[in-house]
């Protein structure tokens, strides 16, 4: 019932960037905390960034911290995720993420995967030179 499609990925050099978008087919969007995780091969998915359903909170994993921004566009049914000066190391799959937001959002609940809802199938960030 529920879709969410990430797109934006692709090839970059270090030190480029790139912005994914994620969009949901939802009428109550607006209603979701959202939120992107990311899983490079051989390795757990992990969180990176979030922001709950009204934008006013952002959340971001260290790693992204500083080079990483979320924002959402609920008129659009759009979440972004804008990513600045990529190392090789935020290679993997991205993966946008949704959550109904029946319990208050907070920092904790926010960076874990098993309070979403909603999954979207992936998006390719490769940095390479």
């Amino acid at each position: 019932q529920v879709q969410l499609v990430e797109s934006g990925g692709g090839l970059v050099q270090p030190g480029g960037s790139l912005r994914l978008s994620c969009t949901a087919s939802a009428r109550t969007f607006s209603n979701y905390a959202m939120g992107w995780f990311r899983q490079a091969p051989g390795k757990e998915r992990e969180f990176v960034a979030a922001i709950s359903y009204g934008g006013f909170n952002t959340y971001y994993a260290d790693s992204a911290k500083g080079r990483f921004t979320m924002s959402r566009d609920n008129a659009r049914n759009t979440v972004y995720l804008q990513m600045n000066n990529l190392k090789p190391e935020d290679t993997a799959v991205y993966y946008c993420a949704g959550r109904v937001s029946a319990v208050p959002y907070d920092n904790s609940r926010a960076r874990d995967q098993w309070e979403y809802d909603y999954w979207g199938q992936g998006t390719q960030v490769t940095v390479s030179s």
